[in-house]
C-alpha cells in the first residue's frame, strides 16, 4: 500500500508525470531532487521554460547555428532528420511514438548527447526536465 501512494505521488509531482512509467517518473523525481540541490529557488519544472531551451539556436559544437530543432523539427509528431548524419529521426513526441521516454538509461544518453551536440556542454537537471517537461506535454 505505502509503495502504490508513494508511486501515486510521485505522479503528480510534475507536469506529466501521468505520461511516463514508474522508471522515467523516478528519473524526473531525481532530476527535480538535483535540480532543488543546485537551486535552492526551484520550484516546478516548466513548459515554457523547457520550449526556450529546445528551440534556442546556439553556436553547436561544430561551430554553426543550431537548435533541438534543427533535427527534430518544431513538429515532434513528425519524424526528424539528423543534419550531420542524414538519418531519419522517429517522431520524438511520446504521443506519436510510444517507445519514447520508456527508457530511462536512453533518455539519460540522448540528452547529455544533444546538450554536447547544441549547448557545448551537459545540461543541468532543471534544464533536463524542463526540456522532457516541455516535449512530453507538446501536442
Amino acid at each position: 500500500m505505502k509503495k502504490l501512494l508513494l508511486a501515486s505521488l510521485m505522479a503528480v509531482s510534475f507536469l506529466g508525470a501521468q505520461e511516463l512509467n514508474l522508471p522515467m517518473q523516478e528519473y524526473m523525481n531525481s532530476l527535480k531532487t538535483e535540480a532543488k540541490q543546485q537551486n535552492k529557488s526551484f520550484q516546478e519544472f516548466d513548459y515554457t521554460r523547457g520550449e526556450k531551451i529546445f528551440t534556442k539556436e546556439q553556436v553547436g559544437k561544430r561551430g554553426t547555428l543550431i537548435s533541438c530543432v534543427t533535427c527534430h523539427t518544431n513538429d515532434l509528431t513528425k519524424n526528424g532528420l539528423n543534419e550531420q548524419t542524414n538519418k531519419v529521426i522517429e517522431p520524438l513526441s511520446p504521443h506519436a511514438n510510444p517507445n519514447r521516454f520508456t527508457e530511462v538509461k536512453e533518455v539519460e544518453k540522448w540528452l547529455r548527447r544533444n546538450f554536447k551536440d547544441v549547448y557545448n556542454r551537459e545540461g543541468t537537471a532543471q534544464e533536463k526536465g524542463d526540456v522532457i517537461t516541455y516535449i512530453i506535454n507538446k501536442k
